[in-house]
């Protein structure tokens, strides 16, 4: 009698399915959403709301704050006066998700509050997904540019 890991389905041993599972899941990024990458308090999303830098486009308002002490979080304010259906808010929450957690070790110590504009209802996830790809890609040039403006006129003001 075989052993309960060497049985066979169709010609494929069981514990080599097993083996490349194990193998396939440890390989793979982890790109889940957990808790300690949203903002969850109206505190966090003050924080963000009161100092930051704003990048937009036709679809989206992403609100940027600097902290790296964090991990980057992702904050949604996803306006019904902007997209009164509820079929559309969740779409375009799901399109913020999905680019954050894709992009997330891009954005490291950044907090950001993404909001959308009138014309994200009528766009198609594929257009919204670009869109917000590129204000992600756009938000870590500006960024880096940052640190070294703020050397440049802390410099001009000793002289």
């Amino acid at each position: 009698m075989p052993h309960p890991d060497e049985l066979s389905v169709c010609g494929s041993s069981l514990s080599n399915d097993r083996e490349a599972d194990v193998e396939a899941s440890q390989s793979a990024t982890n790109y889940s959403f957990t808790r300690s990458a949203r903002l969850l308090t109206a505190g966090d999303y003050s924080e963000v709301f009161k100092q930051n830098k704003r990048y937009s486009d036709n679809y989206w308002t992403i609100l940027v704050r600097r902290d790296d002490l964090r991990s980057p979080r992702l904050g949604l304010a996803i306006a019904k006066k902007r997209a009164k259906r509820a079929v559309d808010r969740n779409k375009i929450k799901r399109v913020a998700r999905e680019a954050f957690r894709y992009q997330q070790s891009t954005l490291a110590g950044l907090e950001m509050v993404v909001m959308n504009r009138d014309a994200a209802t009528k766009a198609s996830t594929a257009d919204l997904r670009a869109s917000i790809d590129a204000l992600f890609l756009k938000m870590r040039a500006g960024l880096r540019k940052q640190p070294q403006s703020r050397a440049l006129t802390e410099s001009k003001k000793a002289s």
